[in-house]
């Protein structure tokens, strides 16, 4: 049987749409020392008048409200305006959130090495959201060599600025020894300092050093008592680690309803492991009647997602039922009958759906930047004195530029009535899941 990923690092990459009276992230939310704050009101309208005066704080709140589509209709081009007008007066949280739309394709085409340099800037201003995302960076060896210590410094300077995450993150290398020598006398105390400042994921870890008795004696009940306050924070992996030991009977007893309640939650949040425990309990009728089809269809959901475990259980079964001539597998989309079940895959189609009109708006407008510059090729590569036979090879370039900029802005607008069709279903998703967010018991 598969083991779930027992201890959760923060989340990479937050996304670092700081606000300007506090940080505002994707994962948990983070105070950043370098908040500053504007007048109360800074609506979208009362945005516009100092933000084209050149005030960088109302311009970088002006991209978020672009971003967020927040009293006004979501742009990302818009967005990446206002925060480049704010990026080079050198607002560091501007600069921050550049170089997190140019790792994560998100407004703008995806650049490593783009999203490096404006994190080093916003870091050498001491941001602390910069200098998280560079020691996720070394980390995960994305446009630089993979360096545990570089990691473990930049996550160590965000970590003095009490961010929670680089609080965690710098517990947590503690912990594995990675670029420092393992100290779990000191995984804790981050863990801890972490877990103050808002940390759920710092709780979970917490919860798991307690399972284990590192470095302190084991205590089911303190572990689950730290599962439980992450899991009332909405912690997803902690949700997954309770239905596990319900499940396996890890310092409680045996309780497949309360593993399948547990893992259901932590799967509705996205959890991969708890897909792939899911998938176990149907498959071998733990707690619920034995149902292959609702096996693969979580299994599936785990796997697409990367999960080792999920890919290579749903590889198994499937290899079990083409032998017994069955073709439960041959189709993508395994249908469900269970209502929980169901929830599960619905909750995934909408992340999958919001990735992807993301995406296909940050491609209509490279479209778009690639049509302007194909339509002004003349104009743009002119020399600053022109006699008539410059001005004529102009002409004629733009008007050749004009003609090859035709498809790049087809491209642009089917991109754009593609991701208007798709935010059209997943409205209806999201209508459908608002009416029927609880989830309901298993089938006996």
């Amino acid at each position: 049987m598969s083991i779930p990923t027992r201890v959760t690092a923060a989340a990479f990459f937050l996304f670092a749409l700081v606000s300007t009276t506090q940080g505002r992230v994707q994962a948990p939310v983070q105070v950043s020392t370098q908040a500053q704050a504007l007048p109360a009101d800074d609506d979208f309208n009362a945005l516009r008048g100092p933000a084209a005066a050149g005030d960088a704080q109302a311009q970088f709140a002006l991209g978020n409200d672009y971003i967020d589509g927040r009293g006004v209709a979501q742009d990302y081009g818009q967005a990446a305006i206002w925060y480049r007008k704010s990026a080079a007066q050198g607002y560091a949280p501007a600069l921050n959130q550049l170089g997190y739309m140019y790792q994560n394709k998100f407004g703008l085409p995806r650049d490593y090495k783009r999203a490096l340099y404006y994190y080093r800037l916003a870091a050498k201003k001491g941001n602390a959201l910069a200098e998280y995302n560079l020691g996720a960076m070394y980390q995960s060896g994305l446009q630089v060599r993979r360096d545990y210590k570089q990691a473990f410094e930049w996550y160590r300077e965000a970590a003095e600025q009490n961010l929670a995450d680089a609080e965690n993150e710098v517990g947590y290398f503690y912990q594995c020894g990675w670029g420092v020598k393992r100290d779990y006398a000191q995984a804790l105390d981050w863990y801890r300092r972490a877990a103050s400042h808002g940390s759920s994921n710092a709780e979970t870890n917490l919860g798991f050093m307690a399972e284990k008795g590192w470095g302190q004696p084991q205590s089911y009940d303190q572990a689950f008592s730290w599962y439980h306050k992450a899991a009332e924070h909405g912690n997803g992996e902690a949700m997954e680690n309770i239905g596990y030991n319900f499940q396996n009977g890890v310092g409680v007893a045996i309780d497949y309803a309360q593993a399948w309640s547990w893992l259901c939650k932590a799967a509705a949040l996205g959890s991969a492991t708890a897909e792939n425990q899911l998938g176990w309990m149907y498959q071998y009728g733990e707690g619920v009647k034995a149902d292959d089809a609702t096996a693969v269809a979580l299994y599936r959901l785990s796997a697409d997602q990367g999960n080792t475990s999920g890919k290579d259980n749903l590889r198994d079964l499937c290899v079990d039922r083409y032998q017994s001539g069955d073709k439960l597998c041959d189709s993508d989309n395994t249908p469900v009958s269970d209502p929980a079940i169901e929830m599960i895959q619905r909750r995934a189609n909408i992340r999958d759906l919001r990735a992807q009109i993301t995406g296909l708006e940050t491609d209509a407008l490279e479209d778009d930047i690639s049509a302007d510059d194909l339509a002004n090729m003349g104009k743009n590569g002119k020399a600053k004195k022109q006699n008539g036979i410059t001005k004529s090879i102009t002409k004629v370039m733009d008007g050749v530029g004009t003609a090859l900029s035709v498809n790049p802005r087809l491209d642009a607008a089917n991109r754009r009535e593609q991701a208007a069709r798709l935010r059209e279903e997943l409205a209806q998703l999201e209508s459908l899941d608002q009416s029927s967010a609880n989830i309901p018991p298993p089938a006996p």
